[in-house]
């Protein structure tokens, strides 16, 4: 079988529930740009040094394949999707994190090769976020899929400074 199915060449693109969308409709946009999040990710995990960091990369990237599954879902339901405790077990990563790892000011993004990794996938996921919002506007999304998207990159962010800290510490804009 072959990946080339020649059903795009027109400028649509099916959902995962079977309906036809142009490749510019905001959904496709949404899941778009999380598929985009989950590459950066996959990207920034082969650097990362710390295993919980690089543990915690691959959950995010099964995770995201539900968020973006679930966003391809206009009609019907999703077979996986997000959860409160999905977005609780993100909440309960970053509370470590930030007890690890005391933040004093405003961070420079990017100080070591493995926080610039996780700093891309953060704006990403920011990205990834707005679009969601956006989506949510005019049609149907699930309030657990904006809430997770808005607790990663909040993980991401402190993913990033413990990176940081293991590699010497953080650094600030006035240091």
């Amino acid at each position: 079988m072959s990946i080339v199915t020649r059903t795009g060449d027109e400028g649509m693109t099916g959902l995962w529930s079977g309906e036809r969308v142009r490749k510019e409709d905001p959904r496709v946009e949404a899941y778009g740009t999380v598929d985009e999040l989950d590459s950066v990710i996959g990207e920034a995990k082969h650097w990362l040094k710390r295993v919980d960091c690089r543990r915690i990369a691959d959950e995010l990237q099964r995770d995201l394949y539900r968020v973006a599954g679930q966003l391809a879902t206009r009609t019907g339901s999703f077979s996986k999707p997000m959860t409160d405790a999905d977005e609780a077990r993100l909440a309960s990563y970053v509370a470590a994190f930030e007890d690890e790892i005391p933040l004093t000011g405003f961070v420079v993004p990017g100080s070591t090769l493995q926080s610039a990794k996780l700093d891309v996938a953060r704006t990403v996921c920011r990205r990834a976020e707005r679009r969601i919002v956006a989506l949510s506007r005019d049609a149907d999304v699930p309030g657990q899929v904006v809430r997770y998207v808005n607790r990663l990159s909040d993980l991401l962010f402190m993913m990033a400074r413990a990176e940081e800290a293991s590699d010497g510490g953080v650094r600030y804009v006035r240091d």
